[in-house]
């Protein structure tokens, strides 16, 4: 078998692919990475975790076999590619490692420096963040030219778009190895480059923020700034659902890094998302946001 890495010590293909969490970023990820034909070894503390992504999995790939968008033994197949891991040790052959832990620059670049060790010199390292600069979190690697942003959307499954990320330091056989793997995936490429909550992001969560201060001033309700969106600008989902389904504790991190990024007061987080986030609601995951979710119908909390 020929060397899987170039003169300069680069993999040349991606067979094995790593992934650090096994949250709904992580376990999205490792859905449509294993879907596409790659061994995928999915990471995390807990193996509880690990099964819960599974069973999401597997669902979620049930739903495709339904809808006629894969077979029923494409998806066994998948899932039979996934395998977990408690440790970084068991990504030492893995040509790509893509991290999907919270939105935190303290974690990931705790992260980053307990993996790097683990890795063969040729790897490529991929932050999912939704935010955070990548040639900061490069810079805290022993290979930050061999160091992207591979920003997937949230449902992976279902999202088009990924954003490719360059850090200052990026070098091109990454990105380019990268952008290819991405297509693999059946995914469209948007390139952005490494400015605070780069392309999407930057548009979306200051909308986001615009609505939950629409509902701090009063100007609505959270059922009438919802609907006011759905109908009056065809948005599939209201700006407040939306928040809830990303995480108002995500939606905050996203706005405090444009914020502190930017000096910019535009960006400044609504004083009452981070009392949401205070006070732990913080949307689906934790069955109350600006919606509760505990009963059969979500219903709105102010």
């Amino acid at each position: 078998m020929e060397p899987n890495d170039n003169a300069d010590g680069l993999v040349t293909a991606i067979h094995e692919v790593g992934v650090i969490g096994a949250g709904q970023m992580g376990g999205g990820i490792a859905h449509v990475v294993a879907l596409a034909g790659y061994n995928v070894i999915l990471n995390d503390l807990e193996r509880a975790r690990f099964d819960g992504a599974i069973e999401i999995i597997r669902k979620n790939m049930t739903r495709q076999v339904s809808r006629g968008l894969i077979e029923s033994d494409e998806a066994e197949k998948a899932i039979g590619r996934i395998s977990f891991s408690d440790s970084f040790k068991a990504f030492g052959d893995s040509d790509l490692v893509l991290e999907a832990a919270t939105e935190d620059e303290s974690v990931k670049r705790l992260i980053f420096k307990d993996l790097c060790p683990h890795l063969k010199a040729g790897a490529i390292v991929g932050s999912n963040t939704s935010s955070i600069s990548i040639t900061r979190l490069a810079a805290s690697t022993d290979r930050p030219e061999q160091f992207i942003g591979i920003h997937f959307m949230n449902p992976v499954p279902l999202m088009q778009l990924v954003e490719l990320i360059r850090g200052i330091a990026t070098g091109d056989p990454t990105f380019t190895l990268s952008r290819a793997f991405v297509e693999t995936l059946g995914k469209t490429v948007t390139v952005s480059e490494d400015f605070p909550a780069f392309i999407v992001n930057r548009i979306l969560l200051p909308m986001i923020n615009e609505a939950v201060y629409t509902l701090y001033e009063g100007v609505g309700t959270v059922d009438g700034i919802d609907k006011a969106m759905r109908l009056g600008a065809n948005h599939p989902m209201g700006p407040l659902e939306l928040a809830d389904f990303i995480g108002l504790d995500t939606c905050l991190s996203v706005m405090q890094v444009l914020y502190e990024g930017l000096a910019d007061t535009k960006y400044r987080p609504c004083p009452l998302l981070v009392k949401y986030v205070e006070a732990g609601w913080l949307g689906r995951k934790t069955d109350r946001g600006f919606y509760d979710y505990r009963g059969d119908t979500p219903m709105p909390t102010r």
